[in-house]
């Protein structure tokens, strides 16, 4: 699961990074409201945790921005203030949590993990054709048969099997699994995808991963 946090607080924004990551998240930190918007609208999270009072555009701003751009990703909002007015209007904005500083970090987890369970974010695999990705073990099945994934093998799997036939372009699923701010290029996807197909015929999984130039790639099943 990807996370970004929006926090201007950069010790409680690091702090926060490490709980999660230590949990098995990944995990993004921005500074500001307006990074912070740009960031979430590539719409490659699971996950927004944002804080409001934020120089520029506070968190009910980046909220209604993000909103507007038909981004459905669950926001988690943060914020030392605790009126009802503000809870109404952090909800109103696009929040769909609201936790008051300071918190539990256990008040914490449970909420986002309350958060992605409503979102479908919490479930054992993924299937497609004949075939599942194990999301607790890392490991693609085929009946009787199975292979352990790598890091990056199983995020782009993962990241395919989410959209299955629709197309995925390249760029999105570099930023996705690679981060928005890394250094790697088009051919790290290229390659990871083939090391993806050998992987498939080495279990006998019937999904081909199709490429379409300029549209990126998307899943199909296999004719018998």
């Amino acid at each position: 699961m990807k996370v970004l946090i929006i926090e201007d607080e950069k010790l409680l924004a690091q702090s926060l990074k490490a709980l999660l990551e230590a949990r098995g998240f990944q995990v993004e930190t921005v500074y500001d409201g307006e990074t912070g918007a740009q960031y979430a609208e590539m719409d490659i999270y699971d996950l927004l945790i944002l804080d409001v009072m934020m120089p520029g555009l506070n968190g009910f701003e980046v909220a209604k921005q993000v909103r507007s751009k038909r981004c459905s990703v669950p926001i988690l909002m943060l914020t030392a203030r605790s009126d009802v007015e503000d809870r109404i209007a952090g909800l109103n904005a696009g929040a769909d949590y609201y936790l008051t500083k300071p918190f539990d970090t256990r008040e914490l987890i449970a909420c986002i993990n309350a958060l992605l369970r409503r979102q479908g974010g919490q479930v054992d695999e993924l299937r497609y054709g004949n075939t599942a990705l194990d999301l607790e073990r890392g490991m693609l099945l085929c009946g009787e048969k199975k292979i352990r994934l790598s890091a990056k093998e199983f995020d782009v799997m993962r990241f395919l099997l989410q959209t299955k036939e629709n197309n995925l372009p390249k760029e999105t699923i570099l930023a996705r699994v690679w981060g928005y701010d890394s250094n790697a290029v088009e051919n790290h996807v290229e390659v990871y995808v083939a090391f993806l197909r050998k992987k498939l015929a080495a279990i006998g999984s019937n999904i081909r991963i199709e490429a379409i130039r300029k549209l990126g790639y998307h899943l199909e099943v296999a004719d018998t």
